[in-house]
């Protein structure tokens, strides 16, 4: 009887060796060859799944997007009470706030690099960007404290995504980040009632 292979479990494999090498080494060390050894599969197997180097990095952000929703889903429901709740826990996740998140966040800014020069590889991450900057918008609209929801949820996203950047260089300590983004959220949705 033929061996049964898990293709997304044999694409997920080759994905996080991706991200690990990516993490460690910098995208400039991603190729078919580095993530082959880093995997422990053959160059074939590789190139079998993804045949591009863009295909390998849209699936690991992907993979990425999983994580953060996998960590958002084992959070209690009274852990994120209503539309703050919702934004902050998600935003949370997206800051390099542990090492599992750093090297998420390392992995992410080498992809932004290479969409910035690559439109196609550019547009995934476009749909992902207006589909969470959406569901921001709703959250904050529904709190009913800004005029403008969808300018407040650009602010939002991209404040994190520079925290992220300067937690990651070492410029500004996780507690720091996360202090720069409840000011912000404060601003937003008005100051968290104390417990």
């Amino acid at each position: 009887m033929p061996k049964r292979v898990d293709h997304q479990a044999q694409r997920a494999r080759i994905a996080d060796a991706l991200m690990r090498v990516a993490a460690q080494q910098g995208l400039e060390a991603v190729s078919l060859r580095h993530v082959a050894a880093e995997a422990g599969v053959s160059t074939g197997m590789v190139q079998h799944y993804f045949h591009t180097k863009d295909e390998m990095m849209v699936f690991a952000l992907e993979m990425v997007g999983r994580s953060v929703q996998a960590r958002l889903a084992t959070a209690a429901p009274d852990d994120v009470p209503g539309p703050r709740g919702l934004v902050r826990a998600l935003l949370v996740q997206m800051l390099p706030l542990d090492e599992e998140r750093a090297a998420e966040g390392r992995v992410a800014l080498a992809f932004f690099a290479h969409a910035a020069v690559r439109p196609h590889v550019a547009a995934e991450l476009r749909e992902n960007t207006a589909v969470l900057r959406a569901f921001f918008a709703d959250q904050i609209r529904a709190a009913g404290r800004v005029s403008d929801p969808e300018l407040a949820a650009t602010t939002l996203l991209a404040l994190v995504d520079g925290l992220g950047v300067h937690v990651l260089g070492g410029h500004y300590s996780p507690e720091h980040a996360l202090a720069v983004l409840d000011a912000q959220l404060d601003t937003v949705f008005g100051p968290q009632d104390p417990m």
